[in-house]
């Protein structure tokens, strides 16, 4: 099932439910249901399953919408838009986070960030990025039921920092350059009883100051402190086992970068979905019953370590993928000038 998050203006946010070119608006049948957490809230309530209480929501209502009309429509405009596929009124009660290193070309990449062009190669990993990659070759592969090797982990920020579809990424003003990370990201919630629930898979585009970060590995947690985007839409039954998609940035129409297939899912990984569930809920923190996350798996490529070119504005990035019926694409901002004064902190 996919699922989509959109506001008519001057009635408010809808949930939809995707089926062939329309969008079924469900919450004109069910107006309590303005939001995904509402309808996980709903089929608590009920006791029946997310995708259940969607589905007879859907098969209720009669109101339709051009899924196509909702893509093409801008954030903010006259006519109906879409929002990110899962987000909360709250945002404080979203926890956006990430796991690096789990794709071969992603170390590859990093090595590339961290490596001088003439230091000697040697059979053993040089770096910690390549040492970290390795263990989980080694342990991110456990048998059902026990703890592997923990992945990578960093912190993306809370809710404020989650984009929709059409929505800008931007280059703040105190960064040295933006950067692309295409990848698959899962949405959970956290149920009345503690349990993780996955509601569904999105795609995801996990912007990045990748500059920053190769002045020193240990800049990694500051430069993933940025926007981020996901959707256009949640699928509720992804197989998240092998997935191939591209990304492409154009500039005032034309292309000035395009990946070429990039894979992944559990095939193309070095550690297991459950593996990384399991290092990211394991902390009682991230349990807390109602909290949303939304966890990025990593990408196989991004564009930092081969071009030549630093991200301006106007630019548009697009990810795109068969297993999803319509692609993620943001354009590009750079943030006033004034945002990047010093910071005053003053006495309380």
């Amino acid at each position: 099932m996919r699922v989509v998050q959109f506001e008519i203006p001057g009635t408010g946010r809808r949930v939809g439910v995707i089926d062939g070119d329309d969008v079924i608006d469900i919450t004109a049948e069910s107006p309590s249901l303005t939001y995904i957490f509402q309808v996980f809230d709903a089929a608590q309530n009920s006791g029946i399953g997310f995708e259940e209480i969607l589905q007879e929501a859907a098969n209720a209502s009669d109101t339709r919408l051009n899924y196509a009309e909702l893509l093409s429509a801008p954030v903010g405009g006259d006519a109906p838009f879409l929002h990110a596929p899962v987000d909360h009124f709250d945002p404080h009660r979203v926890l956006i986070s990430g796991t690096g290193l789990t794709h071969t070309g992603s170390m590859e990449s990093r090595d590339a960030m961290h490596v001088e062009e003439d230091e000697p190669k040697s059979e053993e990993p040089a770096t910690d990025s390549a040492k970290m990659f390795q263990m989980g070759i080694e342990g991110g592969k456990p048998e059902p039921g026990t703890r592997g090797t923990s992945p990578e982990w960093f912190y993306k920020g809370n809710g404020t920092f989650l984009r929709g579809p059409g929505e800008p990424l931007d280059i703040p003003a105190y960064a040295l350059d933006g950067g692309e990370e295409p990848e698959v990201a899962a949405c959970y919630i956290i149920d009345r009883n503690g349990t993780p629930r996955r509601l569904g898979f999105t795609l995801g585009n996990e912007w990045a100051d990748h500059e920053t970060e190769r002045i020193n590995y240990l800049y990694l947690a500051p430069s993933k402190l940025r926007v981020c985007s996901i959707g256009p839409e949640l699928v509720t039954d992804f197989a998240f086992e092998e997935l191939e998609y591209e990304c492409e940035t154009t500039r005032s129409g034309d292309t000035i970068y395009q990946s070429g297939p990039i894979y992944s899912g559990e095939k193309y990984m070095s550690h297991t979905l459950a593996n990384c569930e399991d290092h990211h809920f394991k902390y009682p923190g991230h349990r807390v019953p109602g909290d949303i996350h939304v966890h990025y798996f990593g990408t196989s490529k991004i564009s930092y370590t081969e071009r030549k070119w630093k991200y301006e504005q106007g630019d548009v990035v697009t990810i795109s993928a068969p297993g999803f019926s319509a692609p993620l694409q943001n354009p590009v901002v750079e943030s006033d000038a004034d945002a990047g004064s010093v910071i005053e902190v003053k006495k309380a």
